[in-house]
C-alpha cells in the first residue's frame, strides 16, 4: 500500500473514531434530558432551557462544542416562524449586493434557506466536525441559527460580537422586531445596512436600491416566485456519516410563505389561552425595558412593557 493510501485510510479509521466517540457519549448524555412529544408527535427533549426536537438535538450539541466563528461571520439567530425567511433575503440582498448585478439577485432563483443556511440544521446535522472554510459563496460569511442567546456556541459569544446583549454590545448584536421592519421597512433596511458594515451610499438611495431590496424581498415578490411555489427545502448535509446514512429532513418551500401578517397568532388559539400568553409576556418583560406591540382578539395594537 502506498504511503497516501496509509494516511487516508488511517485519517478515515481517526474520523470513524471520533464520530463513534461522539455517537456513545450523546446517546449517554441525551438519556440525562427531561423528554415529551410535541404536538406533532415528535420527541422532544429539555435542553439548556428550551424544548429541542429529537432529530436535531446531535445536532445543535455538536455546533455548540466545535463550531468556530470569525470575528467577521454574520449571524441571524431567531426564534422558528418569526420572519427568518424574510430577515435572510434582507440580509443576504443587503451584505452581498455589490457581488451580483441588481437584475440577477439569486433570491430570484433560490430559496432563502438555501442562500442562508443553518449552521446546526445543515452543517451539523450529519457531521461533527464539518469543513466550513469554504462553505459560503459570498464573503464574509453569513448563516443563521435557532438557538437560544445562552445555547450559542462558545466561539460566537466570545468572538467581540438577544435583547439584553444586544444592549451590552450594540455595535455587534443588532436586535430587530418583525412588527417594526413590517410598518417601516426601508428605514429599517439602512439600520440594517449600517450595522452590517455596507451602509447605503447616497446615489443608491438616489437610484432607488432601499426600495428595490424592500420590493425583491416582499412577502408579495417572494411568495409569487416559481422556486418558492414548488419543490422542497432540504435541510443537512445530504452524504453518509461513517455510521450511518446521512438524516435530512424536507420541508415545502411554500411553507415558509404563510400570510405575512402582524398578531395571526391569536387567531390559533382560544381566548382564555390568549389571556393566559398576554399576562406571561407582561410578566416575563416586566422591568427589561423591552417593548412591542401586541396584536390579538383581546388586545388590538396594546404595547407592552
Amino acid at each position: 500500500m502506498e504511503k497516501t493510501d496509509m494516511y487516508n485510510s488511517s485519517m478515515v479509521s481517526t474520523s470513524h473514531d471520533v464520530e463513534e466517540s461522539w455517537d456513545d457519549e450523546f446517546q449517554q448524555l441525551v438519556q440525562t434530558f427531561p423528554k415529551d412529544k410535541s404536538f406533532t408527535g415528535m420527541n422532544l427533549y429539555f435542553f439548556q432551557g428550551f424544548w429541542c426536537p429529537s432529530i436535531v438535538l446531535k445536532a445543535v450539541i455538536s455546533c455548540q462544542k466545535h463550531f468556530q466563528a470569525f470575528d467577521s461571520d454574520i449571524l441571524i439567530a431567531t426564534l422558528p416562524k418569526c420572519g427568518t425567511t424574510w430577515l435572510k433575503a434582507l440580509t443576504f440582498s443587503i451584505l452581498y449586493r455589490s457581488q451580483f448585478a441588481r437584475e440577477n439577485n439569486p433570491l430570484l432563483t433560490y430559496n432563502p434557506h438555501s442562500l442562508v443556511r443553518f449552521i446546526d440544521y445543515d452543517f451539523y446535522l450529519n457531521d461533527t466536525c464539518p469543513d466550513l472554510e469554504n462553505c459560503t459563496l459570498y464573503q464574509p460569511r453569513l448563516f443563521s441559527i435557532h438557538l437560544p442567546y445562552a445555547s450559542l456556541p462558545t466561539s460566537i459569544k466570545d468572538s467581540n460580537w438577544y435583547w439584553r446583549a444586544s444592549q451590552e454590545k450594540p455595535s455587534k448584536i443588532l436586535f430587530l422586531q418583525y412588527e417594526d421592519l413590517k410598518e417601516d421597512i426601508n428605514s429599517h433596511l439602512k439600520k440594517l445596512a449600517m450595522f452590517l458594515g455596507v451602509p447605503f451610499t447616497e446615489e443608491e438611495e438616489k437610484q432607488g436600491v432601499v426600495e428595490e431590496i424592500a420590493k425583491i424581498c416582499s412577502f408579495e415578490n417572494m411568495k409569487d416566485l416559481e422556486v418558492n411555489k414548488k419543490g422542497v427545502q432540504t435541510f443537512g448535509n445530504p452524504q453518509e456519516t461513517f455510521l450511518e446514512k446521512a438524516k435530512t429532513f424536507e420541508i415545502p418551500c411554500e411553507a415558509f410563505f404563510r400570510k405575512a401578517k402582524m398578531g395571526d397568532w391569536s387567531n390559533y388559539l382560544t381566548p382564555s389561552m390568549v389571556v393566559r400568553l398576554e399576562k406571561l409576556i407582561q410578566e416575563k418583560l416586566d422591568n427589561s425595558g423591552l417593548t412591542f406591540k401586541l396584536f390579538s382578539k383581546t388586545s388590538k395594537d396594546i404595547t407592552s412593557t
